[in-house]
């Protein structure tokens, strides 16, 4: 990851970058996705691992050939090693969203956590397939109520998860900002008892910078695109490298800011101090230093 694309720290904020399908079925395009991503200061890099034939029924895939041109979408499974190997070489975690059982196993050597999918959250059965490996677990929850959420988180953790973050997530791609409803990441938190971080649709910095700096997120998930090219591209939601390292950069820059709260002094103040004016006279500086400006 490069060092000049963060500033001197705060390891608080936790930024995934979402290769989807954007990889084109190329391991060298897979590849250059995982080195932008790090380059762009992401903590994690998540791809997806899905059949069709195993995504969705006999029924839907019979009449419509847009449903099965996802093929065209699906990641190689011989190619997650070598995403692993990659991204552990570059300091990032390695993520993959398993669409069907048999792809947790796949993954189980390889991913640093699971990301599992909003569409998937009513599956009971991926869910205690996952938490059972023990590894940290994100659940995305776009379109879900609070009720099916809570039913979700309560599997998981009956299930040995050890570590559960949820994201706040609008299924809508893009997503409008006027339905970002970030203020659901509060509500969300305040029903679990989770981490509730935020997963972008929107492409929009302020949205992102909003989900920080007012409901507290740590985790923000995104699609990146290397070139405009990607196979998710044209939708609308996903981000190029350069503009996604502005916000990422800006994001810690903005945590800094904030400081810890404690009302005093602060180093850049200090030379300062003594050229306030004296409670004696009112007179700047402190009589403590005016001999130095006395004339002879």
């Amino acid at each position: 990851m490069s060092s000049t694309n963060n500033p001197d720290t705060t390891k608080n904020l936790f930024f995934i970058s979402e290769i989807s399908s954007n990889h084109n079925k190329s391991l060298e395009r897979s590849l250059k996705l995982i080195e932008a991503s790090a380059e762009s200061g992401c903590s994690a890099v998540k791809f997806q691992l899905f059949k069709i034939d195993k995504l969705f029924s006999v029924e839907v895939l019979s009449q419509s050939e847009k449903h099965r041109k996802r093929k065209e979408w699906e990641l190689p499974v011989e190619f997650i090693p070598e995403l692993s190997k990659k991204c552990k070489e570059l300091g990032l975690k390695f993520s993959c969203t398993p669409f069907y059982i048999e792809a947790v196993s796949q993954l189980e050597p390889y991913v640093d956590f699971y990301k599992i999918a909003s569409y998937e959250l009513l599956w009971d059965d991926l869910l205690i397939e996952v938490a059972k490996t023990r590894k940290e677990i994100i659940l995305s929850t776009g379109m879900a109520s609070l009720s099916e959420i809570k039913h979700a988180v309560d599997v998981l953790r009956a299930n040995d998860c050890s570590k559960l973050t949820l994201l706040h997530c609008i299924s809508a791609y893009p997503t409008p900002y006027q339905q970002a409803n970030l203020s659901a990441i509060k509500t969300i938190r305040d029903h679990t008892s989770c981490d509730v971080g935020w997963s972008d649709h929107t492409a929009d910095p302020i949205v992102i910078h909003r989900a920080i700096s007012k409901w507290n997120a740590k985790t923000i998930e995104f699609h990146i695109d290397l070139d405009g090219k990607g196979g998710e591209a044209g939708i609308g939601h996903c981000w190029l490298p350069h503009q996604i390292k502005k916000v990422i950069f800006d994001a810690n820059r903005s945590l800094l800011a904030d400081g810890d709260g404690i009302k005093a002094p602060v180093k850049a103040e200090f030379n300062d101090r003594l050229w306030r004016a004296d409670p004696t006279d009112g007179l700047r500086p402190m009589k403590e230093i005016r001999d130095k400006w006395q004339t002879f």
